[in-house]
């Protein structure tokens, strides 16, 4: 289910020549352009009352799910006497991870949703006002677009996700990978083996499930928008050197990186709370995790603004024609200075009032602009943003390393 095109939405700029004409599905789809609003999940959501066509009812979504995950898991563990308590070594209400991951990193993930929807929608359009796509291309990004629905749609791809989620995700990496190796409020240990409790039954059944699917589709989603920037930079754009975006107008997808923020914070969030578990319940030191940290900071960065640069060589091949272009064009003018104010013998007075220097001045402007050309609508503001909101959740982690007014004064140091 698309959302309503906006009615205050801009018309195509007249820019465009007044005799080529643009289908109106093409505008259409360009409109309702969203890694968001579609897919047998959002469909579940709305029949259930838990979402509309305009992702609203969020808390409602929010505490709906959260309380599928969690609640049971305390009920469970009540009942079994694990709450709190020596039964166990690491009893229900002291699992930092498990309430981070249902209460925090699980609304955070639908969190995300309606801001990647409402920021990355205008892009497609954009790409049409700007005169980006030729006009001879528009057939060939219209079908971009509706590839990108086909597999926002898929009812196949989100029935693979469940079954990897419960085949891989539960069975081979819970079970077998990151279960804490000490009796906790939903597994104990035996020499007969892993033996779970009730809670551990639904944990691994429902709540763990729902959450791995919740972020498997992230990467879903995060894998269409890829590739759609990827086919859209095989197409030749209509791209502008002198533009002072420095990115040849490719300047809309400047902030897309920003769309993700929550995503990458609900990510931080996860690392931290099992950092957390192992650091506090195992008492594995804070140093060891420092790759696997790097790692996933990396890996986010990579997967968030590594598709940005699938435009360098097209912004690459711009630079160098608009600087052989503008120096070409450069050269002749101030040869033509040169010879008028310098060698005629013209009076330096007669510049008053004359629109030649001010000329001059904007073409050097001009040449700046594109010698200045990025190679990728990113800059170092991104990269510093996206980190904060991966790490800004591991910074209480130090405080097990470190005395409190230790570490506040070594912030303030980097701040000030």
């Amino acid at each position: 289910m698309s959302i309503d095109p906006n009615p205050a939405a801009p018309t195509l700029v007249a820019a465009r020549s007044t005799e080529s004409t643009l289908d109106a599905d093409i505008l259409q789809d360009a409109e309702k352009f969203s890694l968001i609003v579609g897919g047998p999940l959002f469909q579940m959501f709305r029949r259930a009352h838990l979402s509309d066509d305009a992702l609203q009812l969020l808390a409602r979504r929010m505490l709906t799910i959260s309380m599928v995950a969690w609640l049971p898991l305390l009920l469970f563990s009540t009942w079994d006497g694990h709450v709190v308590g020596n039964s166990v070594t690491v009893p229900f209400l002291r699992d930092i991870e498990t309430h981070i991951r249902f209460l925090v990193v699980v609304p955070l993930l639908l969190m995300a949703e309606p801001v990647v929807h409402l920021r990355l929608r205008p892009i497609a359009r954009s790409f049409l006002d700007r005169n980006l796509i030729p006009e001879r291309a528009l057939p060939e990004f219209d079908a971009i677009l509706r590839s990108a629905f086909r597999l926002r749609n898929s009812v196949i791809a989100e029935v693979l996700m469940l079954v990897a989620v419960y085949v891989v995700g539960v069975l081979i990496v819970w079970r077998r990978h990151t279960i804490l190796g000490a009796s906790t409020w939903y597994v104990t240990s035996s020499a007969q083996g892993a033996r779970l409790f009730p809670a551990g039954v639904w944990y691994g059944l429902v709540s763990l499930p729902i959450f791995q699917f919740l972020l498997l589709r992230w990467y879903f989603r995060l894998f269409i928008w890829t590739r759609f920037l990827w086919q859209v930079s095989r197409i030749r754009l209509n791209l502008v050197p002198t533009h002072p975006d420095r990115v040849g107008g490719l300047g809309l997808l400047a902030n897309a990186a920003f769309a993700f923020n929550l995503l990458l914070l609900a990510h931080g969030t996860m690392v931290a709370a099992q950092v957390a578990n192992r650091v506090l319940f195992l008492g594995e030191p804070l140093a060891e995790f420092k790759f696997e940290i790097a790692a996933v900071l990396l890996f986010l960065l990579c997967v968030v603004v590594g598709p940005l640069f699938f435009f360098a060589v097209q912004l690459a091949r711009t630079k160098r024609r608009g600087l052989l272009e503008y120096g070409t064009f450069a050269e002749q003018y101030v040869r033509q200075f040169d010879a008028k104010w310098l060698r005629s013998g013209v009076p330096h007075s007669e510049l008053l009032g004359s629109g030649d220097i001010q000329s001059l001045a904007d073409l050097a402007n001009s040449f700046e602009v594109v010698r200045g050309m990025r190679l990728a609508p990113v800059t170092r503001d991104t990269f510093i943003q996206l980190t904060v909101a991966v790490l800004a959740p591991l910074v209480p982690l130090l405080l097990t390393v470190m005395p409190l007014e230790t570490l506040v004064n070594k912030l303030l140091g980097l701040v000030f």
